[in-house]
């Protein structure tokens, strides 16, 4: 009995990681292709569009949930950056299947001084490749998102570092904008 309850559940498991992998690979947008659009509510109700930064670079960065370690150091590194970053003329958004009372709690408690734009239903993370789908359960993969000012992706970063990423995007975004 436990042989074949222990062999279902690896089964299973293989299948969800096998569908989620699929589910990425055919979803991911790449380098010069035009940015998914997105309508999404942020942390103050207001809904948010991808139209809304044309004429500006864009950093959407997709990431788990509000107010976890990886998370939270991530979000505080781009509010560290915000001054290098506006110089280089970008926005940044951070996505996440948490509803905009999470958004607005998780900002007001780090003030965060960008939107944080709440996927409930998880749409907008499928259309970049950023969503594992448990059935029940969604996240949003930490993968990162630059968009150019005629609305192309310009940089993609899958499963990043936290810690990195901010000064990742700064150094990417310099190099694209020498060109």
């Amino acid at each position: 009995m436990i042989k074949w309850l222990v062999t279902a559940l690896v089964v299973g498991f293989a299948v969800v990681l096998w569908r989620m992998a699929a589910t990425a690979k055919q979803y991911l947008p790449k380098a010069g292709e035009d940015a998914p659009g997105l309508e999404l509510p942020d942390q103050d109700g207001r809904l948010r569009g991808i139209g809304e930064f044309r004429g500006r670079w864009l950093v959407l960065y997709f990431y788990p949930r509000d107010d976890t370690p990886g998370c939270t150091e991530q979000a505080a590194r781009f509010r560290d950056s915000m001054e290098r970053l506006g110089a280089l003329g970008a926005a940044v958004c951070g996505v996440s299947v948490d509803d905009s009372d999470s958004h607005a709690e998780f900002a007001r408690k780090h003030k965060l001084p960008f939107a944080l734009l709440a996927d409930r239903g998880g749409a907008t993370a499928a259309r970049y490749g950023s969503l594992w789908n448990f059935g029940l359960v969604k996240l949003a993969k930490r993968n990162t998102f630059v968009i150019d000012p005629r609305g192309k992706i310009a940089r993609v970063y899958l499963g990043v570092n936290p810690a990195r990423n901010a000064g990742e995007v700064i150094e990417d975004l310099t190099r694209l904008q020498q060109r």
